[in-house]
């Protein structure tokens, strides 16, 4: 299939073949939700954690007296039952990452790319080249194209000056084609992808 290549500053600067294998798809929910859950998964830090009964910080004497009391007997005042004793069966520090086949993430980032072009969100650019780094001018041109939330991916490498420009302009996120995954993706409004990019995703998804 075809798709009109831009330039930078708006001008056409032809079109483009694009592999119908990774944008000619049919967007599957139940494929994409994998992906998305398994990235998030293996993001999570998972540090939670609570203070055992052997970990609280208390007295270990026997609180009273075993029996004469009245009342119930109890030889520690880091049992459960107190206030400030310890946690059972708490949260402890674990990794909540789970396996996912390189198929079903190469998969992923297909349907994820047929999805944006399926929904208009998908935008070819010639390069990103700049001739200087000026955060202004790049500021002015995302305007002009109405982009809010945008992913840009590049070739293999992020050209230096679109990077410094992009840098700190709210809402434009910046990955070389390595770094390209379906939870970025997905959450932009707009894609846009270099001639350079599209090339190597190709390369990479094939």
């Amino acid at each position: 299939m075809k798709l009109d290549v831009i330039k930078l500053d708006g001008g056409k600067a032809g079109s483009i073949d694009l592999d119908e294998a990774l944008f000619g798809l049919e967007p599957r929910a139940d494929i994409l939700h994998r992906v998305v859950r398994w990235q998030r998964a293996k993001a999570q830090a998972g540090t939670h954690s609570t203070l055992t009964r052997a970990e609280v910080s208390y007295s270990t004497k026997k609180i009273y007296r075993q029996k004469g009391t009245g009342g119930a007997r109890h030889g520690s005042r880091k049992a459960p039952i107190f206030r400030h004793g310890g946690v059972v069966k708490g949260p402890t520090p674990r990794s909540h990452a789970h396996d996912l086949p390189k198929k079903v993430r190469a998969l992923g980032l297909r349907h994820a790319l047929s999805a944006k072009l399926k929904a208009g969100e998908l935008v070819i650019v010639d390069s990103l080249a700049m001739a200087e780094a000026k955060t202004a001018m790049l500021a002015k041109t995302v305007s002009e194209r109405g982009w809010k939330r945008v992913l840009v991916i590049d070739g293999a490498t992020v050209d230096a000056n679109f990077a410094l420009a992009a840098r700190n302009i709210d809402g434009i996120d910046v990955l070389p084609t390595i770094g390209a995954n379906v939870y970025d993706i997905l959450k932009r409004d707009t894609l846009v992808i270099t001639k350079a990019g599209v090339e190597a995703l190709e390369a990479r998804l094939k």
